[in-house]
């Protein structure tokens, strides 16, 4: 198969896996690939999965990836925090809930990382699209009690305010009773009341 038949068939997959090409049936060998992307018309995510070179690389795009590349997964933590405008920073790694084994893929376009969570926690996601495809990103409240959940440290009001968390953006945004509905679903007391605290801080320093 020449390129620009490849190019023609698979440029809406976005992220495109071997196993994809497989359905192509044998036209398509390993070897065209490893040519393909010498040239630098694809580029190699992790093993298994590609792009194309010139695909436009944005946040949606990158949680695009992030799930398509290790599933089942969906973006939280830091990302999602950065995403809802809750923390100020710029995030330079795409993190993900799974329930799969914690682990980092440094790629040429990102980094990825994903973080194991039980499979009971593994809920409170939306579905966002992009160009016709669709990907999985904590809702708001969800995000903020997975990063509690990850940072088990975060107890005290010193802790929060060093978070550097902007309360008025999730006051705005957020369900406060969903909030506490999730945080109950973590069936854990001593989560549960650093949930509490954490609120009760959000609402005091809005």
């Amino acid at each position: 198969m020449n390129y620009r038949t490849f190019e023609k068939k698979f440029r809406s997959f976005l992220v495109f896996s071997v196993h994809d090409l497989r359905k192509m049936g044998p036209s398509l060998y390993r070897p065209q690939l490893s040519q393909w992307q010498e040239k630098g018309y694809i580029k190699k995510v992790r093993r298994g999965y590609y792009v194309f070179s010139d695909l436009e690389l944005n946040e949606s795009m990158l949680c695009l990836i992030a799930n398509r590349i290790y599933a089942p997964s969906y973006v939280s933590f830091e990302t999602a925090l950065s995403h809802y405008g809750l923390i100020p920073e710029g995030v330079y790694t795409v993190t993900s809930a799974t329930t799969k084994k914690t682990s980092r893929f440094a790629t040429p376009i990102a980094q990825f990382h994903y973080h194991t969570v039980k499979p009971q926690l593994f809920f409170g996601y939306q579905l966002e699209e992009w160009r016709g495809q669709q990907y999985k990103i904590a809702d708001i409240e969800k995000t903020v009690l997975d990063y509690l959940y990850l940072h088990p440290t975060i107890s005290q009001e010193a802790d929060f305010h060093e978070w550097r968390f902007n309360s008025k953006v999730f006051l705005e945004s957020a369900d406060c009773k969903k909030f506490q509905r999730y945080a109950e679903l973590f069936h854990n007391t001593r989560f549960s009341a650093r949930a509490e605290i954490l609120l009760g801080l959000i609402q005091r320093n809005q």
